[in-house]
């Protein structure tokens, strides 16, 4: 492979065969076959509207994709409503959500020919309700442990799905090792010496085209996950750099050298899905000297952020949004955190009180930069529970998602492709973040009932799945141990979004078996073969997300201290499974390649980043590594003799 992008066999994956226009509307919702009467057989049994109307080949890709939106947020929504309702569920009653309910309302006609802009407007989006707030227990800290009750001590940790947590788990104490010299994220990051700047302002000489050259790699990369600098902010951004003009403290400045240092971030760690390991000593060391120029111009940046943090406008959230990238690029969750805090609260002013002569063009940045502000929030969140909230996932729900009438790219195809895969993974996000709140909260968390659970872990997997369905085929993956090449890098990161909500969906079965809640003498009866297949799925989901991940750009410029974590903890969840052999059985042996994947990636990005190395990152590459040593041993030997 020569290239960052995966190439699929005829470049581009095959798409389903569209079905007939003779469907009905709601039939074609829920991919079902229709008999083509009125009212067709469906429809009637299910008492819902029947109606026709809305062919299947006429609409295009950002409707499908945004039509998929609305469902997935719809079928949510009643979802809570039903759980907020009817807390206890007889456990032979139908599903909690019929998906004709949620398949009808779309049916009648509510989201035909719509477009990126409109969809704001659908009253579905705005009555979604917030996310809730999660409980949290650091490691080690005000987290119950009973030795002779683990059910309990496994159920009342699993409110939350931290590395942190996971590692406390009493079903590791066998293994002394994994905690021995363990120090909490926070404390490892609180205590890293401050970042050392320069006494004096440089600023590294570029010619026109060494300029261009950063500017096409920021457009590609960054502009493309978040699409938040618009085609002629770009241009600005490129006269300022070329004329020279940096003595002038203003915000522009100060976003034109923060955009230059993420162009260079973006060439340092370009092109990694084959693995930093082949790099040759030459393009190792341009790497390492794009990298050096970045953090001069971040230094230069950070000289006058303050212009930032005392203004109020569009560009000045725009460059502490930016401050946040660079600082996730350089592995200080604190400092990005922060920065993504001072964005957010910066969005919220703007947003709640907006200029009257605010052009379009920087509202739609403001809330573009909302939503990016949204998915890292949420992503530190998941890994640092306890980090207090900025408050943009309360109102989240009546924010508009992205416009299709900002310019960010060169080519209408590009900005397309950068605008799909933004509202993708905005919702993406929102559904995992659903995930956790129906799933985990403490004290309505649908998880510590297998009454309820099955039917809530069936209907978020089917809202998992739509949103894959409605991907467009630059983007589209397939699942499983043989699974194609995707057509695009950024498919193959979407799919390790896909991997990591279907392993927290279907972790409440792997929680009841481990607690002892099924299988011989278990309280529950032994495990059914439905128990067992939901927990082979959970099992999957996490092998598959380990072994499917690579070098995406994405990943290591923003995500790398996160993903170590991620990794650290799906390591942890199937190293727990191994210990029980009914378990143990339903994993199969490329279980026994995941250490070392993992510590080959995570030690080479460390390396194409630079120093300093986070704490953080090499603490999850220990733990990685002891998990690896541990599942050799028992998923070869069996767990018998630790079990004594």
């Amino acid at each position: 492979m020569s290239s960052p992008m995966e190439n699929g066999t005829n470049g581009e994956p095959a798409r389903k065969r569209l079905r007939t226009s003779h469907a009905c509307d709601v039939c074609r919702a829920r991919k079902i076959r229709c008999d083509g009467n009125t009212p067709c057989a469906a429809c009637s049994q299910a008492d819902c509207d029947c109606t026709y109307g809305s062919e299947a080949n006429s609409r295009g890709k950002t409707d499908l994709i945004l039509e998929g939106v609305l469902r997935v947020e719809r079928f949510l929504h009643e979802m809570n409503a039903t759980l907020a309702t009817t807390p206890y569920l007889d456990r032979h009653r139908p599903p909690i959500i019929s998906p004709v309910i949620g398949a009808a309302s779309i049916g009648r006609g509510s989201f035909s020919g719509s477009s990126l802009a409109d969809l704001h407007q659908n009253p579905t989006i705005s009555n979604i309700p917030p996310l809730a707030h999660r409980s949290r227990t650091p490691l080690g800290l005000d987290e119950p442990h009973n030795p002779n009750n683990l059910e309990n001590a496994v159920l009342d940790s699993w409110h939350t799905s931290t590395t942190e947590s996971v590692l406390n788990w009493p079903h590791f104490d066998v293994f002394p090792s994994l905690r021995h010299d363990y120090v909490s994220i926070f404390q490892l990051e609180q205590s890293r010496p401050p970042m050392r700047t320069r006494a004096a302002t440089m600023y590294p000489y570029v010619t026109a085209e060494d300029v261009d050259g950063i500017l096409e790699s920021f457009e590609h990369a960054v502009n493309f996950w978040y699409p938040t600098m618009s085609r002629g902010q770009l241009g600005q951004m490129r006269l300022i750099i070329t004329s020279g003009a940096f003595d002038e403290d203003g915000p522009h400045t100060c976003l034109a050298l923060l955009t230059m240092a993420l162009g260079c971030a973006s060439e340092a760690i370009s092109a990694l899905t084959l693995g930093a390991a082949i790099l040759s000593d030459e393009e190792k060391k341009r790497r390492a000297g794009r990298r050096a120029m970045g953090d001069i111009y971040f230094d230069s940046a950070l000289k006058k952020l303050y212009v930032a943090h005392t203004g109020v406008s569009s560009t000045a959230t725009h460059c502490l949004f930016f401050a946040a990238v660079y600082f996730a690029f350089l592995r200080r969750p604190l400092q990005a955190w922060e920065y993504i805090h001072a964005a957010a609260a910066k969005c919220l002013l703007l947003l709640s009180y907006p200029p009257h002569d605010e052009p379009p063009e920087d509202q739609e940045r403001i809330r573009r930069i909302f939503w990016s502000c949204y998915i890292l929030e949420s992503d530190y969140l998941a890994e640092l529970s306890s980090l207090p909230l900025s408050g943009i996932a309360r109102i989240e729900s009546s924010i508009p998602l992205p416009g299709d009438s900002y310019h960010t790219h060169a080519t209408p195809l590009e900005e397309e492709q950068s605008s799909l895969y933004f509202l993708a993974c905005i919702s993406m996000r929102r559904l995992l973040n659903r995930v956790h709140q129906l799933l985990y909260a403490r004290g309505t968390g649908a998880s510590m009932d297998n009454a309820r659970f099955p039917y809530v872990v069936a209907e978020l997997n089917h809202q998992l799945d739509e949103w894959r369905d409605v991907l467009p085929a630059a983007f589209a993956f397939t699942v499983g141990f043989d699974c194609k090449p995707t057509a695009t890098e950024h498919g193959g990161f979407l799919r390790q979004r896909y991997l990591t909500c279907q392993s927290v969906i279907y972790r409440p079965y792997l929680m009841w078996m481990l607690g002892g809640v099924y299988g011989e003498g278990g309280t529950g009866g032994p495990a059914s073969q439905d128990v067992l297949k939901n927990c082979k799925a959970c099992m999957d989901a996490c092998l598959l997300h380990i072994l499917n991940l690579r070098g995406f750009a994405q990943t290591v410029l923003v995500d790398t201290w996160i993903c170590s974590l991620s990794m650290a903890g799906a390591m942890l969840v199937i190293l727990a499974a191994c210990r029980m052999p009914t378990l143990r059985s339903l994993i199969g042996p490329d279980v026994l390649a995941a250490g070392h994947h993992l510590r080959e990636l995570l030690e080479g990005w460390q390396r194409v980043s630079g120093d300093p190395s986070s704490p953080s990152v090499d603490q999850s590459v220990r733990i990685i590594g002891e998990v690896d040593r541990f599942i050799q041993q028992v998923y070869g030997s069996g767990a018998s003799e630790l079990t004594r």
